[in-house]
């Protein structure tokens, strides 16, 4: 059994996949606790559903590209088993991860996309350092939320040190909402001359930051 906030088909919003239709599948529950969190409502509650029934739903959707997210999707051991089903039975699948759970056991052929907490998210000293060791330059995609400066310098660092640019098939540059200027941020990353991709949470221009299910 899982615990399940919401499943539901919609746009995917971020990461080299924005813009495509997606089949959510949110997971409950965080061990972390990001200021800037805009899913704070997957910290309790939710409803316990078995895997077959997860899948039902899925495939009433019809849609082939799926994401495991949360919350922290892999904080719940059975979402390793949920992974698998879905790769079994030949979904496209992203796996958004905060990066305090380690990756290696999550099935090779789903695209994990790892978030890299930064200082502005209080985060930063839980970050698992090892996934990155995990990353698969033709599948996998890193994420950086970006609140202020000394995010973005954090960022940069960490790019550098640990050969992102090589490792990643994608390195994600999100504005925390609401907290840093956009065109300031485009600035920093044009800049740069590193190989970044910003983005814009698609679906909260669409449909508001507090909207769900959508």
């Amino acid at each position: 059994m899982l615990r399940i906030t919401e499943i539901f088909r919609s746009i995917q919003g971020e990461s080299t996949h924005a813009g495509r239709p997606c089949t959510f599948v949110r997971l409950t529950g965080c061990p972390m606790r990001c200021v800037w969190c805009d899913s704070e409502y997957t910290f309790t509650g939710g409803d316990h559903v078995s895997i077959e029934d997860v899948m039902k739903k899925v495939r009433d959707f019809g849609c082939r590209l799926v994401e495991v997210t949360g919350g922290e999707p892999l904080a719940q051991p059975e979402a390793l088993a949920l992974i698998t089903r879905l790769c079994d039975e030949e979904y496209e699948v992203l796996i958004e991860t905060g990066g305090y759970v380690s990756t290696t056991e999550v099935d090779q052929r789903a695209k994990v996309i790892l978030d890299i907490k930064c200082p502005g998210s209080g985060e930063a000293e839980r970050n698992h350092w090892p996934n990155l060791g995990l990353l698969r330059a033709d599948l996998d995609e890193v994420k950086f939320v970006i609140a202020d400066r000394a995010d973005w310098d954090f960022a940069l660092k960490v790019i550098a040190e640990q050969d992102l640019e090589r490792r990643a098939r994608a390195i994600l540059i999100s504005p925390a909402w609401g907290q840093i200027d956009l065109a300031e941020l485009a600035n920093w990353i044009s800049e740069s001359r590193m190989k970044l991709r910003m983005q814009l949470q698609m679906h909260k221009y669409i449909w508001g930051p507090d909207a769900r299910g959508v």
